[in-house]
């Protein structure tokens, strides 16, 4: 089979399995979207249960499936668990935001690799784009913490999704997380997130949100 013929296959396949997923499913349920956003809370207070392994593998199985920009997928996240590994990030944490992360079972520091644009030969294989980035720093850097925060959402939905819930932070000294976990590396913090079960009596009413035509128009 000729390159042009296998790639011709390869986007037929690709657009016969969104037919497919179509043909399943055309919309999530009022209850399915309440468990995801419009009835999900963030949360500061959790239960004395693990997470998983498998838990961790599969929000990010997930989540590595939203769109990014030229599919770059600059996000890089580290999972931390151990007590060495949480005295660590609580050096960054504004007081307040200490016994949130202390108490959490999990919390992901949700990052970006500036050196994203090196792996674009596998993640966009069908054309060479990296003089789209190399030597341009600004470029680099405002698409890896544009897609990584993107990346970041579909992370706290696809744990909700599964079960957990979740809790992001970003009172913390960004500095101080990139010095002990990432120091010698392309690696930079965006944001933290809490995730695990949540102690629901730490909750307080809802904040309001603006209406439509507060913030939106079509035009």
């Amino acid at each position: 089979m000729s390159e042009t013929s296998a790639l011709d296959k390869t986007r037929s396949d690709a657009q016969d399995d969104v037919i497919a997923v179509r043909q399943k499913l055309t919309a999530l349920s009022a209850d399915q979207i309440d468990l995801i956003l419009t009835g999900a809370r963030s949360h500061y207070a959790w239960q004395d249960r693990p997470v998983s392994d498998e838990q961790l593998t599969e929000i990010f199985d997930i989540s590595k499936m939203g769109p990014t920009s030229m599919n770059t997928c600059p996000v890089r996240i580290v999972f931390v668990r151990s007590d060495e590994g949480k005295d660590k990030l609580a050096k960054s944490l504004k007081p307040a935001n200490v016994p949130k992360v202390m108490s959490a079972p999990v919390t992901a520091i949700i990052a970006y690799d500036t050196g994203f644009w090196t792996e674009l030969p596998k993640l966009f294989p069908h054309e060479d784009r990296r003089h789209f980035f190399e030597g341009k720093t600004q470029h680099i850097e405002d698409t890896a913490f544009r897609n990584s925060t993107l990346q970041g959402a579909y992370f706290m939905i696809a744990a909700r999704a599964i079960g957990l819930d979740v809790g992001a932070i970003s009172g913390f000294d960004n500095a101080v997380v990139d010095q002990e976990f990432f120091d010698g590396t392309t690696v930079k913090s965006n944001f933290l997130c809490n995730l695990g079960y949540a102690d629901e009596t730490a909750l307080f009413q809802r904040l309001p949100r603006f209406e439509f035509d507060d913030v939106c128009k079509i035009v």
